[in-house]
């Protein structure tokens, strides 16, 4: 690619990548909100999880459709229909009157942010070199991650000196910017695409990208790569979105600004781990042991926190998994080294779609536990991370003993 095009290529993915920003801080919003949200409306910990997996839910859900969507009209396009609910979603849950209606503003963000970061990884895949994929989608993440440090510290001053809603207000009219942007920004045809293309060929009906994208799960290596996806980051957003706050609180006694501060601190850590497993990756013939490897440390990570060995070892085995989350960039490899560049679109949209609706789940299970645990006299937070940590290892194993795909040097 010409010097030119590549410097286009990145000042596009910039625009992409801050519709991705706000995705993570919307998506990480619960973790600060929960303990006023809480108080406000008078919400369980089940609630809570629903609350919080409602925007993983329909985000999860819309990866099919996104997919095709980037796939038969592209980048461009898909993002500009598809955010503006974003920020209708976030309008309502600003204004919402009760639990109902907060849900619903959170499953239309939801969509609107469904198609952030898919966008910009299959971006990337077109219009970057192959062997770039992993360290530029590092990177793309690492800008993305930004968005959590809004749902950090900042938040947290922000609800103390007004209210959890003032804090949709504002991510309404970020949202608002970053579609602006995208607008300006975006141009797929000024770019040339490193995928090879059929002269003349016919474009797909809607139909038949269906029909291609319910092949993908006849391919047997897919189940593997859609178990582990389901539970990793799932597992971190869970931390970090959820139930960092909420434990920091009742747990340690930390006010809500110092919980918001560490919150701030593990989205740093989440920014560095996603460059450096991108700059480290080991190439598809050794990629997959290190997920195993990746999933079991995050793990033992979460067993870790789940036996409260103090407020520091807390604190510090959270950064550490806001550092070891960024393994994720190896999946997204391992994704774009398994299929053929024609259904890139829609192999990535399937690993997303099975990342959010884990998220979804798990965001519920782990209400569900909770409520549980404290129905049982038990303080919550253990039971939490030690289901967490539970289903991880499940996760590793399934991974490891599922087909994988066969990839050039790798065993047979």
């Amino acid at each position: 690619m010409k010097k030119s095009s590549l410097a286009q290529a990145w000042a596009m993915l910039f625009a992409l990548a801050s519709g991705f920003a706000l995705s993570n801080a919307y998506r990480t919003v619960a973790a600060i909100t929960a303990p006023p949200l809480a108080l406000d409306m008078g919400l369980s910990p089940q609630q809570l999880g629903t609350f919080a997996g409602s925007f993983h839910f329909m985000f999860g859900a819309m990866q099919l459709f996104m997919g095709i969507g980037i796939d038969l009209w592209g980048v461009r396009r898909t993002i500009l229909v598809a955010a503006p609910l974003t920020i209708i979603g976030a309008v309502l849950s600003a204004l919402a009157p009760d639990y109902g209606t907060l849900v619903a503003g959170q499953a239309l963000i939801g969509i609107g942010c469904a198609p952030a970061f898919l966008a910009a990884t299959v971006f990337i895949s077109r219009y970057f070199p192959v062997q770039k994929f992993a360290a530029v989608s590092g990177m793309a993440m690492a800008i993305g991650v930004t968005g959590m440090l809004f749902t950090g510290t900042p938040l947290a001053w922000l609800i103390e000196k007004s209210s959890w809603r003032m804090g949709f207000w504002v991510l309404a009219a970020l949202s608002v910017l970053a579609w602006l942007w995208v607008f300006r920004s975006v141009h797929e045809d000024r770019l040339v695409s490193n995928q090879a293309v059929a002269g003349g060929a016919p474009r797909e009906s809607v139909r038949e990208a269906l029909m291609r994208f319910g092949a993908l799960l006849k391919m047997p290596h897919t189940w593997g790569i859609v178990t582990l996806s389901f539970v990793c980051y799932a597992a971190f957003i869970t931390l970090r979105g959820l139930w960092l706050g909420p434990m920091l609180i009742s747990r340690h006694g930390f006010s809500l600004v110092q919980s918001g501060n560490v919150a701030l601190a593990l989205s740093l850590s989440a920014m560095v781990g996603p460059m450096v497993f991108g700059r480290l990756d080991p190439g598809p013939a050794r990629r997959r042991r290190w997920l195993v490897a990746c999933a079991l440390i995050f793990a033992v990570l979460f067993t870790v926190i789940a036996f409260e060995f103090g407020p520091w070892c807390d604190v510090l085995t959270a950064l550490a998994v806001g550092f070891f989350s960024g393994f994720a960039i190896l999946q997204y490899a391992d994704v774009r080294s398994s299929y053929p560049a024609g259904i890139t679109g829609r192999a990535m949209a399937l690993f997303t779609m099975a990342m959010f609706l884990g998220v979804a789940a798990m965001q519920w299970f782990t209400g569900w536990v909770a409520t549980h645990a404290q129905g049982w006299g038990l303080e919550p937070f253990g039971p939490v991370m030690g289901s967490i940590a539970l289903l991880l290892v499940i996760a590793a194993l399934a991974f490891r003993f599922l087909p994988g795909p066969q990839v050039e040097g790798s065993p047979p």
